[in-house]
């Protein structure tokens, strides 16, 4: 009968501390600094994989733990299959005890991915709008036109393919490719 805390924020930069401190009454504690869009969350893994009959799986809200609501009922069937059960605490209608508990947490979580999929929506229309200003997204091209320039200058004067790679810093794939495109 184990009271299990599970905290995650989404950033490297964001901080695990508030939610730790509500969470310090648990007798087992996971933590982990990874976006909840990540599927691969090992340390959610390990705490589900831990959890046992009559154990309380306990977060501080319940974006902390799902990325969307099938992902959450997969959560919580989970824990419903062990026998555990679930807490949120800074809502405490969030109860998978009772039958108003699971409707709370089922209409929540359907706000959730609306709110989400709305963020994306508006995240979306801003790549398109700096992209119609001509902002470029991605790395800069590593091979530009004085690159290969200096690559290919560098070759008809001796140097090593090795050579090269260091001088300019590129693999050799791409020396490769600044010697043989056209």
């Amino acid at each position: 009968m184990a009271l299990v805390g599970y905290a995650r924020v989404s950033t490297t930069g964001q901080d695990l501390e508030v939610q730790l401190e509500k969470l310090a009454k648990c007798d087992k504690m996971f933590r982990e600094k990874r976006s909840g869009v990540d599927g691969a969350r090992p340390e959610l893994r390990r705490c589900l994989e831990y959890i046992r009959e009559g154990d309380t799986l306990v977060i501080t809200k319940i974006d902390r733990l799902a990325r969307s609501t099938s992902d959450l009922y997969k959560i919580l069937s989970r824990l419903e299959e062990k026998g555990a059960q679930f807490k949120v605490l800074d809502d405490p209608l969030i109860d998978t005890n009772s039958r108003t508990g699971k409707l709370v947490l089922g209409i929540l979580s359907l706000i959730a991915e609306f709110e989400n999929d709305i963020r994306k929506e508006r995240q979306m229309d801003g790549i398109a709008k700096a992209k119609e200003r001509g902002v470029n997204f991605g790395r800069r091209k590593q091979l530009t036109d004085d690159v290969v320039k200096h690559i290919r200058k560098r070759r008809r004067h001796g140097a090593t393919i090795p050579q090269i790679m260091k001088d300019v810093g590129l693999s050799k794939a791409s020396v490769y490719r600044a010697l043989t495109s056209g």
